[in-house]
């Protein structure tokens, strides 16, 4: 059965998120953040770096939640074609890197996030996800970011119609409310 490491609040939630869509089996073991856990032996065998989350996968093991989502696309999700596999990858780096690292610098964020989220607005246009009609890997990365964002670092989607309608329609899924819901 694949494992699932992670803290209580850490971006496990969002490889969580996509496990519960996939319907895969899999156990979450609860790393004690607070006590360091996630910076030593035996989870630093499985990420030397000790951060959270990562997976075990009957002998493979990973880590870095964009990197999982995609593994968990091409692996369980159906997404084999390379074009396909690539556009996902695009998006879950967007969000992680892009767009994560835009609403986390305040330096930037003022000036570089209303940028993204208008052209955002533009690609999603009357889209129902990112890629089209399918739901994928990069929904879940993208609508994590437009979780947290509001939460975190006060982001609002109130001039971004489409958007909003998106993140709404993300955090309506059962599997978001399974993993996310009781927040």
């Amino acid at each position: 059965m694949l494992k699932l490491y992670g803290g209580a609040r850490s971006r496990a939630s969002v490889v969580k998120w996509y496990l519960e869509e996939l319907g895969i089996d899999y156990e979450f073991i609860l790393l004690d953040m607070q006590a360091g856990e996630h910076r030593q032996a035996p989870y630093t065998d499985i990420n030397p770096i000790g951060k959270v989350p990562a997976i075990v996968d009957g002998d493979f093991t990973l880590w870095e939640s964009g990197a999982i989502l995609g593994y968990l696309a091409a692996k369980y999700g159906g997404v084999t074609e390379i074009e396909a596999r690539a556009l996902i990858d695009q998006w879950i780096d967007f969000a992680n890197s892009t767009f994560g690292s835009a609403l986390a610098m305040e330096a930037v964020r003022e000036t570089a996030v209303p940028r993204l989220l208008d052209s955002l607005e533009t690609v999603l246009g009357d889209r129902e996800f990112l890629l089209g009609a399918e739901f994928s890997a990069a929904d879940v990365a993208l609508g994590a970011m437009l979780y947290y964002g509001p939460l975190m670092f006060g982001l609002s989607l109130e001039q971004h119609l489409n958007i909003k309608r998106y993140a709404q329609n993300l955090q309506a899924r059962p599997a978001f409310q399974t993993t996310f819901g009781n927040r």
